[in-house]
């Protein structure tokens, strides 16, 4: 015999259910029910990060895509900036030498210590370890400089002599050595060992193309950084006045006969003897930011890094909806341990995988929610008492 206060809490609980599954019932069964198309199929899975570690080219192309183009860079990879999905790679995690690229790491951890406005008058000893045949924007001792002029320096010009100072007034240059290092792999950027942070042909100094482009992806999250790889020109404090000085990534500048990319945002290029030409680069289309990193062709000239990155950023923006990522640039990077994650996790609730159904994990978990609820309501009312936990 149900009394009355058990057949009230069975019909809220029923209600609970129902009003449950009202609200959880994914869009693609209501769909089905009216004659609405179904949704898209969904992408497949990221990979794991091993997949990156692989020789040579890696794409996952569903049919009908574009076909990668033919690539002589040694490293190379081309990423969504706004996902991390990396869309295509070639021996994305080689080491090598990284050229004046390692300036993007050297930005990311140096840029939020120094006020712009700040204002620096340069030692000698800030310039006398300047190695010979760095490239350099012109600060000279004894001139009092902001630090944004020092960065349009480093950004514009890949000044070495500017990152000395900057490294100086950021507690030298061992010492921020080390906090690029710690910076790298707080990002899970695991290929790169910084020795010089101008990039600097340094015997152990190695990056690679994946790590790269996890420093140029996070350098565009941050305004200042984004700001100045982006400036194409500007004018650079001198003894007498101020002189132009010209960004030497040709993609945004359009010099010495390479056409300007169209919806370039930057990033870095840098050269070494050692390293070859070295690129990262981003562009946006559509409300779409793109990076890809080249690292060191092996044909084509001393221009062949940027037709390259042009090439693979065309490539990316083409083949949009019609690749599945081949890993992505968050897939190494630590996650951060919280309150919640040092406590033991029940199954039910971890991300369940797609299966196309169109049910997400966290909605069936809400549905067995409200069901068990309801359970527990009824019985507790048939024991004509409530518990407490």
């Amino acid at each position: 015999m149900i009394t009355g206060l058990a057949y009230r809490a069975t019909v809220s609980a029923c209600s609970l259910c129902v009003t449950g599954l009202l609200v959880l019932t994914p869009p693609a069964a209501a769909g089905a029910r009216t004659g609405e198309p179904a949704p898209p199929a969904p992408r497949a899975a990221t990979p794991g990060p091993a997949l990156l570690y692989r020789s040579g080219t890696q794409v996952r192309a569903r049919p009908g895509a574009p076909g990668v183009p033919d690539v002589s860079a040694l490293s190379w990879l081309v990423a969504d900036a706004g996902s991390g999905e990396v869309l295509a790679a070639g021996d994305a995690h080689r080491k090598l030498p990284p050229a004046s690229t390692l300036k993007t790491l050297f930005a990311l951890t140096v840029l939020p210590t120094l006020p712009g406005d700040m204002r620096h008058t340069v030692r000698y000893e800030e310039l006398e370890d300047v190695a010979e045949g760095s490239s350099l924007v012109g600060v000279e001792e004894g001139h009092t400089y902001e630090v944004a002029d020092l960065w349009r320096g480093v950004f514009l010009s890949s000044g070495n002599d500017a990152v000395h100072v900057l490294a100086s007034l950021n507690g030298g240059w061992d010492a921020t050595a080390a906090r690029m290092q710690a910076k790298a792999r707080d990002l899970g950027a695991l290929d790169t060992h910084v020795v010089s942070p101008d990039g600097y042909d340094t015997p152990g100094q190695v990056s690679s193309a994946y790590d790269l482009a996890v420093f140029g992806r996070a350098g565009l999250a941050d305004p200042a950084f984004a700001r100045y790889c982006a400036t194409p020109e500007a004018r650079f404090p001198g003894d007498g006045s101020p002189y132009e000085i010209e960004n030497t990534n040709r993609l945004l500048t359009g010099e010495d006969g390479v056409a300007p990319y169209p919806g370039l945002v930057g990033i870095k290029n840098g050269y070494t003897s050692n390293a070859g030409n070295t690129l990262v680069a981003a562009a946006r289309r559509g409300g779409r930011t793109l990076v890809a990193t080249v690292m060191n062709p092996q044909s084509g000239g001393g221009f062949a890094v940027y037709e390259e990155a042009r090439a693979l950023l065309d490539w990316g923006f083409a083949a949009a909806g019609q690749v599945d990522p081949v890993g992505s640039l968050d897939g190494l990077r630590a996650a951060p341990r919280t309150a919640s994650s040092a406590r033991p996790v029940a199954a039910a609730t971890a991300p369940a995988p797609d299966d196309g159904s169109g049910w997400s994990g966290t909605a069936v978990v809400a549905g067995l929610g409200l069901g068990a609820g309801a359970v527990a309501l009824t019985l507790r009312a048939k024991g004509g008492r409530t518990s407490r936990g």
